[in-house]
């Protein structure tokens, strides 16, 4: 279902974009075009993230995608979190350029269009709330359309009050709030993304504590050249160089191998895990390799 739940959020996300565009040009508000532009945003990014789910539907392993398209929606994710910091700072830029020459608005367009708005992205988050809570990629659509929300409830507020008390210069305002607003609920998202591509360890493991389960295991010596990454937002890959104590045959290795798999799956939630296994090799034997 998160694929017809993001087709229908793009739907609603691009009646809303070229509503706002076209009242934003009439009104004079920025804070209305700048909306729509976060709103133009939501639906490049919601685009994004459908084509990823459908990619990553795609289970299939093949001889030139060993990984299928696993990481497709990790990509989303951070074109998703790029795309608001860089709109982010453009808006926060034309707000402080305007501030200085505030200009009358139409704040009946804007408060309508505003309020359609609301409803619209409500609706959209309301859709993709459950898939947000466990998926990077859904999590960044979610958060594009729930800040999108709440900066239409800004325009709408600001739009009221450019309407009866005439101060213009809260257009300005409004969207520098929303630029930094963008940029804090954006920034973890784009961090965390980027670790994953540069295949980083996650953050939630203990390094040191995997080095001393698999070390407690009797007929182990040493625990080398050791690589932990995230392919996705679920799967954790691990892989080292097992250093035993004498010189076991296959099939003990083989016990060993499912001990130490189980240690791993068990107290560290690694499902993969590829283990070579040496005895008296001459070779670095540090926990990390420098290459």
């Amino acid at each position: 279902m998160s694929g017809n739940r993001l087709l229908f959020s793009i739907i609603l996300n691009i009646i809303i974009t070229v509503s706002q565009i076209i009242g934003g040009i009439i009104s004079g508000s920025l804070a209305l075009i700048s909306d729509a532009v976060h709103n133009l945003s939501d639906v490049i990014s919601l685009i994004i993230s459908y084509s990823a789910n459908l990619l990553s539907n795609k289970k299939r392993q093949t001889l030139h995608q060993t990984f299928g398209f696993k990481r497709a929606e990790i990509i989303a994710a951070f074109i998703n979190s790029s795309t608001l910091i860089i709109i982010a700072v453009f808006l926060g830029i034309e707000a402080v350029k305007r501030l200085n020459h505030p200009t009358e608005i139409g704040s009946d367009l804007v408060i309508w269009l505003a309020f359609i708005a609301i409803l619209a992205n409500g609706l959209s988050v309301i859709l993709l709330k459950k898939d947000a809570d466990h998926n990077l990629n859904m999590r960044s659509a979610y958060l594009h359309l729930i800040t999108d929300m709440l900066t239409s409830v800004a325009v709408m507020i600001g739009g009221i009050l450019m309407k009866y008390y005439q101060i213009y210069w809260l257009d300005s305002v409004l969207t520098i709030i929303i630029s930094v607003y963008l940029l804090y609920m954006s920034w973890n998202i784009f961090i965390d993304s980027l670790k994953i591509l540069m295949l980083f360890a996650p953050k939630h493991l203990q390094i040191e504590s995997i080095q001393n389960e698999i070390l407690a295991v009797r007929e182990i010596e040493n625990i080398h050249h050791v690589h932990i990454w995230q392919l996705n937002d679920h799967d954790v890959h691990f892989e080292a160089h097992i250093e035993f104590k004498k010189d076991i045959k296959l099939s003990e290795f083989d016990k060993i191998c499912a001990e130490v798999e189980m240690i791993l799956l068990d107290k560290f939630h690694i499902k993969h895990s590829n283990l070579q296994p040496e005895f008296d090799r001459d070779d670095h034997k540090d926990f990390i390799i420098q290459d």
